[in-house]
């Protein structure tokens, strides 16, 4: 698949639920996000331009954040199998996000994001010693 995005998504280690809001179920866990979009793991196979209302339920422990979750118009923009064969990663688009919903997302993506840089472990000794 061709890479169309605009923005640099971060990749999230939070297990951050995912819930159709009026639909009351479960969509799946937040993969990936940025201030356009994101990118829904779950075991459900979602239609393209499928529009509904995403309810993204908020870690606890997020500075400076008081709200459980953030609500936001969304639509289907692709999917995909996982690799675990069981699931799917749905491609989201946000259609309208507001001043604060942004604050929220820059939270999350600036501390739940997975950290890629190599530890500074010591160097290794020589064999034998």
């Amino acid at each position: 698949m061709q890479e169309r995005r605009k923005a640099q998504r971060k990749n999230l280690m939070a297990y951050t639920q995912v819930f159709d809001l009026y639909g009351g179920y479960l969509l799946g866990y937040l993969g990936d996000l940025h201030l356009n979009g994101a990118m829904v793991i779950g075991n459900k196979l979602m239609t393209e331009n499928t529009e509904l209302t995403l309810a993204i339920e908020l870690p606890d422990d997020l500075p400076n954040i008081s709200v459980p979750r953030i609500t936001i118009p969304a639509r289907v923009v692709w999917h995909q199998q996982d690799i675990s064969p069981e699931f799917y990663n749905v491609g989201f688009e946000f259609k309208e996000v507001t001043e604060e919903q942004k604050i929220v997302i820059e939270a999350i993506m600036k501390n739940y994001e997975f950290r890629r840089d190599m530890p500074n472990y010591p160097p290794k000794p020589p064999a034998g010693k």
